[in-house]
């Protein structure tokens, strides 16, 4: 099971690799549409890189008291929580990249040929970062079970494995937290000054308060909420494990027990990606495209 679910895994991986290619390979031909796309990106990579810098401290921080103040810290405890961080902080990174090159790619799509041509481009715009977190989070437990209980056999192997998701919510309080306040800043600013004092109407691009409340969209409802699925992913996972293991220790049955939720992600993973392929707008029928 373990290797069905790295299986999985790198297959949706595989195929977020394909619909960010998919995206990035759309040309923007209306320079205006280029102009503001290329100023909500570089304002949002520029908060990520800005808030990332300041999480690292905090989870090496961190990653020292784990080593040091519990026993099953130091030093594989410290590792699987900056792994989790790490891949965390992935998810987010590749999410919000693709997410602000496919606004302006949909755009474009839109005035080609309608909603039917923009809603492949959005949809394969946020799948990159559902598959991205789902496929990172199911590897990354996949192969901390495979190392920390299986290959290294620690004594607090579940605790060990548990710090990954641990590390996945350090990732997730930062961005969710932070990206809401920029977000909310921005769009009160954004009213004030373009409303209220110049008359300017809302989501002008003419007002800079307007570029800065999409950018705290990104950051906010892409990398946090992207942090945070993944948090709760991994959560979903390793706790039911660690739960079973208590629960049926030194029983014969644990074996096949334990790695149910794994075959679960599997299943999921496997079904998730069938499904992208059937989203196929057809005239008047847009929703049902998406049930």
């Amino acid at each position: 099971m373990l290797i069905n679910s790295m299986i999985a895994a790198a297959a949706g991986l595989i195929l977020a690799a394909f619909y960010a290619n998919k995206v990035l390979s759309i040309k923007v031909t209306d320079s205006r549409v280029e102009e503001l796309s290329a100023a909500i990106r570089q304002g949002s990579m520029a908060f990520l890189k800005r808030m990332y810098s300041w999480i690292s401290v905090f989870v090496v921080i961190l990653a020292v008291l784990i080593s040091t103040l519990t026993e099953w810290g130091y030093p594989w405890g410290s590792v699987a929580f900056v792994a989790g961080a790490l891949l965390s902080s992935l998810a987010g990174f590749v999410g919000m990249r693709i997410a602000t090159a496919a606004n302006g790619r949909t755009t474009e799509a839109a005035r080609d040929g309608g909603t039917l041509k923009a809603l492949p481009v959005a949809f394969r715009g946020g799948a990159v970062m559902g598959f991205t977190v789902a496929g990172l989070g199911l590897l990354g437990v996949a192969l901390g079970y495979w190392l920390f209980i299986e290959v290294l056999d620690l004594p607090n192997g579940y605790d060990v494995l548990a710090a990954i998701g641990l590390g996945g919510s350090s990732i997730a309080l930062f961005a969710r937290v932070g990206g809401g306040i920029y977000t909310k800043a921005a769009d009160v600013g954004a009213d004030l000054v373009g409303k209220v004092e110049a008359g300017i109407p809302e989501d002008d691009p003419r007002n800079p308060a307007t570029i800065a409340d999409n950018v705290g969209d990104n950051v906010g409802d892409v990398a946090g909420m992207g942090a945070d699925l993944f948090e709760s992913y991994v959560g979903s996972l390793v706790a039911p494990l660690a739960y079973a293991a208590i629960v049926f220790a030194g029983q014969s049955v644990l074996p096949s027990l334990l790695l149910f939720p794994l075959a679960v992600g599997t299943i999921g993973m496997g079904a998730s990606i069938l499904s992208s392929f059937l989203v196929v707008p057809k005239e008047g029928k847009l929703a049902q495209a998406l049930h």
